[in-house]
């Protein structure tokens, strides 16, 4: 079962109907029995960062996704989901992630000349091989809406990049957990692709 984690924010009913269309049950929870329970988890999320953390908080939910994360079950987080991965984030201040993935997330520069936030289709460039991406051409183009791209430390988390002003990572990739800035569930075909190979692992 794919459990879509449910904590007050984002766009929950398109990505389960996203998994639908791909023959993939998805429920949205927020109840921990059904996040320990989950053989996959997806953390989406469209907002603002301090709030989210505080609502994951809220409900209990750290704990409970720290927790998946580290079983080496499969994680997808998507959006807001691939920013909460990080240590932290300059939205309204510096505010603590989840401290999963070495890095930070950081806001495009308002004098880049393009309009903020990143909104639109939009090239990916693959930087290594991951199971999600499989049947997808490099170069293809994915739906992106963010103000904030992240930092990671480490290349080797970097699955793919985009360029809009600066060359940011796009998707990461490290072990079991796989994390996408664009939104699959805006992407057409493509982006359904990238739900049926998550649902496959």
């Amino acid at each position: 079962m794919i459990t879509i984690v449910d904590y007050g924010m984002g766009n929950l009913r398109s990505v389960q109907k996203g998994f639908e269309r791909v023959g993939s049950k998805a429920i949205v929870s927020r109840d921990v029995k059904d996040i320990n329970s989950a053989e996959k988890l997806v953390l989406p999320g469209v907002g603002a960062f301090p709030e989210c953390m505080k609502n994951l908080a809220k409900f209990g939910l750290v704990d409970p996704i720290l927790g998946f994360l580290k079983s080496g079950r499969p994680f997808l987080g998507i959006c807001l989901g691939l920013q909460l991965l990080f240590e932290e984030s300059e939205e309204f201040g510096l505010n603590e992630g989840l401290k999963i993935i070495p890095g930070k997330v950081k806001a495009f520069s308002r004098n880049m000349g393009l309009k903020i936030p990143h909104m639109g289709w939009n090239q990916v460039i693959f930087k290594k091989e991951v199971p999600i991406f499989n049947g997808i051409d490099d170069g293809s183009f994915f739906y992106f809406v963010h103000s904030y791209y992240v930092e990671p430390t480490m290349t080797t988390d970097i699955a793919c990049e985009t360029e809009y002003g600066v060359t940011f990572t796009s998707a990461i990739a490290r072990d079991n957990i796989f994390a996408l800035q664009f939104h699959p569930e805006k992407s057409q075909e493509n982006g359904l692709q990238i739900l049926r190979n998550f649902s496959t692992i």
